[in-house]
């Protein structure tokens, strides 16, 4: 059994240094069924979730994560991650708070993909 809290760790720095990179290179850890919803507006799919990224208004973003908790979310080895830090984007001084939950799910070939994604911002 592969250590869900191990998965974790490597999935969220592989996302977020991914995406701060080259977002559209996450279309590989989504699949047709897999949902983002992204400060309330969900999307389905690997290109609809692609294009949502891709379209987001800034050139530049650095995620810093500050906290991760994982834990196993069914009997098929899914795991539910739950991150919450800061990022920057572009020439912003400010850093904006967000937390994002994944549910990860096994791809059957060793791996995992994002089964669930969940973004939000936090004001105040």
């Amino acid at each position: 059994m592969t250590d869900f809290q191990t998965v974790a760790q490597q999935f969220t720095d592989f996302y977020y240094t991914t995406f701060d990179r080259k977002r559209e290179d996450l279309a590989a850890l989504y699949r047709d069924q897999s949902m983002l919803t992204f400060e309330s507006s969900p999307v389905q799919g690997t290109s609809g979730i692609v294009e949502k990224l891709v379209s987001l208004p800034f050139e530049v973003i650095k995620h810093q994560v500050k906290t991760l908790d994982a834990q196993p979310s069914n009997e098929q080895g899914g795991i539910i991650v739950m991150v919450t830090g800061a990022l920057l984007v572009d020439e912003e001084e400010r850093a904006m708070n967000y937390t994002q939950i994944f549910q990860l799910l096994p791809d059957g070939a060793g791996s995992y993909f994002v089964f669930n994604d969940m973004f939000k911002l936090i004001y105040g």
